[in-house]
């Protein structure tokens, strides 16, 4: 019996089968005896168009058209293999949304300053997007323990005139540790004859890239076979520089209400010990967050002087925008 029924259903299930005409065939979630009856992928692409379905995104890749400079250095991207470095970095960071469009808001509250000061020592502009690759404008601490927005060891800091104690760690000070990178980079450049091998050095460090150069006898960084973190290094930077001079060719759209803008301070000299910042703040007309934000690089409770010398604070005087409303953003749309 059991035989006879099985072979009933078969016989039903393929007259069945043979009887669809283009009228009454199924549509693609049909199921029938626990199958699933499927229309070719082009028919099945089509009834989504005809019923008013897309595709999800559509997704074009990066696109390297023109000559690309480093510190007016030029990229051989004639060269395959340098080329196809800068396009993973490139698109990383295109399509990387979130990140990117962090990093280019973070950008309007300090690129100001920071290329005044590689402009005074110096250093070309295109170095503030080191800063970028390094610490994404924010003070990180690396788990080698580099730290600040530079990214400096305490040991290399300490070299180029950081101060860093229990109290203080000037590594946080985005001002001074610009001007002690400017020193640093400059120093590798006379090592090394380019820009970008001294922003190579920044990475791995002058004694390891000396070594590698010497190694495999070239002189020059793109022709280096690199650890894939300093490999990837001089790219990441760039394709930030190319984003970010040019945010709409890579689909960033901003308005001025988008980016973030500097704390407006005063300054005030201290040459005497302080034992409760927080007291301090409040005598100032600030409070202890505003005080710590405004000066990272106070990184105890308290500051201790000793006689002769001096600490310069920002007092922020401006941290709260009254004027601001939602509706600013649509006007400038």
């Amino acid at each position: 019996m059991p035989t006879f029924v099985t072979l009933v259903t078969l016989v039903v299930f393929k007259t069945f089968l043979l009887s669809l005409n283009e009228n009454n065939k199924p549509n693609p979630t049909t199921k029938i005896a626990g199958m699933s009856l499927f229309i070719n992928c082009q028919e099945a692409g089509d009834s989504m168009l005809d019923n008013g379905l897309n595709a999800p995104q559509r997704i074009n890749p990066v696109r390297i058209s023109g000559d690309v400079f480093f510190a007016n250095e030029r990229v051989p991207l004639n060269d395959q293999e340098v080329r196809e470095r800068f396009d993973r970095e490139l698109l990383v960071n295109t399509f990387w949304h979130s990140n990117t469009m962090l990093n280019y808001k973070l950008s309007s509250k300090y690129f100001d300053d920071i290329e005044q000061i590689l402009e005074e020592n110096g250093v070309p502009g295109d170095f503030k997007y080191l800063a970028v690759a390094e610490s994404g404008l924010r003070n990180v601490v690396s788990p080698a323990g580099a730290a600040g927005y530079w990214q400096f060891l305490k040991s290399t800091g300490l070299e180029y005139g950081l101060e860093i104690n229990n109290e203080v760690d000037e590594r946080y000070d985005y001002v001074k540790a610009t001007s002690a990178a400017c020193d640093y980079l400059k120093d590798a450049k006379e090592k090394f004859g380019s820009w970008t091998l001294a922003a190579a050095s920044y990475n791995i460090g002058m004694a390891k890239l000396y070594k590698r150069l010497n190694e495999q006898q070239v002189s020059n960084y793109y022709d280096l076979y690199l650890n894939s973190e300093t490999s990837r290094y001089i790219f990441r930077i760039l394709s930030y520089k190319m984003v970010f001079e040019n945010p709409d060719k890579y689909g960033f759209n901003f308005v001025d209400r988008d980016l973030y803008q500097p704390y407006q301070f005063n300054q005030v000299v201290v040459e005497n010990s302080i034992e409760d910042l927080a007291q301090f703040a409040i005598d100032n007309g600030t409070s202890y967050k505003m005080l710590k934000i405004v000066n990272p690089w106070l990184t105890s409770t308290k500051l201790t002087i000793s006689v002769g010398n001096s600490y310069t604070i920002k007092i922020p005087t401006s941290y709260v925008n009254e004027a601001f409303h939602g509706a600013d953003y649509e006007l400038q749309e």
